[in-house]
């Protein structure tokens, strides 16, 4: 088997594995959901009371985003050809994407379906059906 592909895949797996040990202990110790949109929505209400911890939470996510940048700049290389622009108009439509299906991909997909959610089922396969069909515009037509 190809060396990249057998990286990848362990690499996805891994992954994989600290994503769900972390929602796990997010919702056993502090028993709330690991939605990145519903956290960063409760920073930007300003009405809830409990923002502090949304901000350390997203605090940490950008910080070890950019300590992973510093140790390991390799794995950060823009491997698609996208342009910059592009890559940012495609993050617009994913908030937007968050917004319109009342949460995002870790909330659903993650936490949702792990807790048997049907609706979190549902926002989850359409967004894995839009998400391959605007790859595939996106890659047909730009």
């Amino acid at each position: 088997m190809n060396e990249l592909l057998v990286a990848s895949i362990i690499h996805a797996v891994v992954g994989g594995i600290l994503i769900g040990i972390a929602s796990s202990l997010m919702l056993v110790f502090n028993g709330r959901v690991t939605g990145i949109a519903g956290i960063y929505n409760g920073i930007l209400s300003f009405v809830k009371k409990d923002t502090a911890w949304r901000v350390a939470f997203v605090l940490g996510l950008v910080t070890s985003g950019i300590i992973g940048f510093r140790l390991f700049p390799e794995l950060f290389i823009n491997q698609s050809g996208r342009s910059l622009v592009a890559i940012v108009v495609a993050g617009l439509l994913v908030g937007f994407g968050t917004v319109l299906g009342s949460g995002c991909t870790s909330g659903h997909g993650v936490c949702g379906i792990a807790r048997l959610s049907i609706r979190s089922l549902v926002a989850t396969l359409a967004f894995m059906a839009s998400g391959f069909l605007a790859a595939s515009i996106f890659e047909y037509y730009f």
